[in-house]
């Protein structure tokens, strides 16, 4: 059996001819199958070429016409144009066509017609269909390499949510952001509808459903002070959050990542876009969470994805605590046994207590360690672990998320700190019920006092720069 391939311009006479010697052949012969690619007049050429550069044929007319064998990979075998279609068919079946010139033009008109109302529908199918539209800040960046396909194969959004990714950095980053939309878009991922660069912030987060701030200083106290690094950080968020209030969505979902500053950028952008929604304005705490889990599950010999409830408390990307008191073990290989929702907690299975404390939560040492070498992978799968919870829940599990504290846990209030919550219904709550022991509140005020501290720093360096908005 054999799949012959047509391909012709929509109003090319030779493909109409082609076209219907190709249908009568099809009709009267159990093993000839037909395919048809037809193109639109102006993209013929360039489909020609490409289809012939990946193929390494030699071929210039209208139509194209290759067969394909069913039982084998590869290529396939290129027949030639209409006159090597007429000798192969008059050869092998011997059938040829009679069809005047007259008639061959009047079906290629019938065909451009068709062609054109197919393509008019689909359009006007696309339209109705509305993506959700994605911005990226420091798009340049690997985090967002690793993020794109993360965030393209539906397992976010849904498998039947079309996005667009809009990529946004400054001028000297356009080859990058070039060469990511090009890989992106050779992928052909099915949900996503386009993806393109942005360079300028004139168009910057038009009609965005999701901003997700990659932006990053990078940190070294011996060139200079770190009042001058959140002041860049002031500056970037100033830059950004009336842009958001101007263009994107009323309900846009704004997150904040990356290496540095997390929490300060969360604060900052509701400072500077006091209409944004402000709990819908967070930052990422699950790299934190994700190494934690591995690390614990490599020293009870378990799958990581059985750890669960693991809290990151305080400064993001500075001082935070990880507290274990509420963490439990799923399918924990031990001596009782339950059904797939048995849980142990995790206190009670780690009997090296010297070793929770030496090296876990030592300063968080050999964890610090390890998140701040995961340059890409591991903060791109805790963003998309935090959006896909976001529009579609995490029932039944801690998650920890930098928020605006309103004073639970007794965290003063007006500044992000990464603290548990469960998401539902597009919302998120945070888990109050928890109970936390003396140590963990002894820990909160410690960290509440650096976050404040680093706030008042912002708010010191806004006022300098812009005495009457600080006002």
């Amino acid at each position: 059996a054999a799949v012959v391939t047509f391909a012709g311009k929509a109003n090319c006479p030779y493909y109409a001819k082609a076209e219907l010697l190709a249908d009568y052949l099809q009709t009267n012969l159990p093993n000839f199958r037909v395919h048809k690619i037809i193109q639109h007049p102006d993209k013929w050429e360039q489909w020609l070429h490409d289809i012939c550069e990946t193929n390494g044929w030699e071929h210039r007319q209208c139509p194209i016409i290759w067969r394909e064998l069913l039982d084998r990979g590869g290529k396939g075998q290129l027949l030639g144009g209409l006159n090597d279609f007429l000798e192969y068919a008059q050869q092998y079946y011997g059938i040829t066509s009679m069809m005047l010139s007259e008639e061959m033009l009047d079906i290629a008109e019938e065909n451009l017609q068709a062609h054109l109302e197919i393509v008019k529908e689909d359009e006007e199918i696309k339209s109705l269909i509305k993506p959700m539209q994605i911005w990226i800040t420091s798009a340049s960046v690997p985090i967002c390499y690793h993020l794109i396909p993360l965030l393209a194969n539906g397992e976010v959004f849904g498998m039947t949510t079309e996005i667009s990714i809009h990529l946004l950095d400054t001028v000297q980053f356009k080859e990058i952001l070039r060469s990511i939309v090009m890989e992106a878009e050779d992928m052909a991922f099915p949900l996503l509808r386009s993806i393109s660069e942005h360079t300028g912030l004139d168009q910057a987060f038009i009609d965005a459903d999701v901003v997700i701030v990659l932006d990053d200083v990078l940190l070294n106290l011996e060139v200079q002070s770190l009042e001058n690094y959140i002041r860049e950080v002031s500056e970037i968020c100033q830059l950004y959050a009336p842009l958001i209030e101007k263009n994107a969505k009323s309900e846009v979902k704004v997150i904040s990542s990356g290496k540095t500053f997390a929490n300060l950028k969360a604060t900052m952008l509701r400072i500077y876009g006091p209409s944004i929604r402000p709990e819908n304005i967070i930052a990422i705490a699950t790299s934190w969470e994700s190494a934690a889990k591995a690390m614990l599950a490599r020293k009870l010999n378990m799958n990581t994805a059985g750890v669960k409830d693991v809290i990151v408390w305080g400064n993001i990307t500075g001082s935070n605590y990880i507290d274990l008191s509420h963490a439990k073990l799923y399918g924990y290989d031990c001596a009782i046994w339950g059904p797939p929702n048995f849980q142990r907690p995790l206190l009670n299975m780690i009997y090296d207590s010297e070793w929770i404390h030496s090296e876990f939560l030592s300063a968080q040492s050999t964890l610090s360690s390890r998140v701040s070498r995961c340059a890409a992978m591991l903060p791109a799968h805790a963003v998309a672990t935090v959006l896909r919870f976001w529009y579609h829940g995490s029932p039944e599990e801690i998650i920890s998320v930098g928020i605006l504290s309103e004073g639970q846990f007794c965290i003063p209030e007006g500044i992000t700190c990464s603290m548990p919550v469960r998401f539902q219904n597009g919302n998120w709550e945070v888990m109050t019920e928890l109970e936390i022991d003396e140590t963990t509140q002894k820990v909160l005020r410690r960290l509440s006092h650096e976050l404040v501290q680093e706030k008042l720093v912002a708010l010191k360096e806004i006022n300098e720069m812009h005495p009457y908005e600080a006002e």
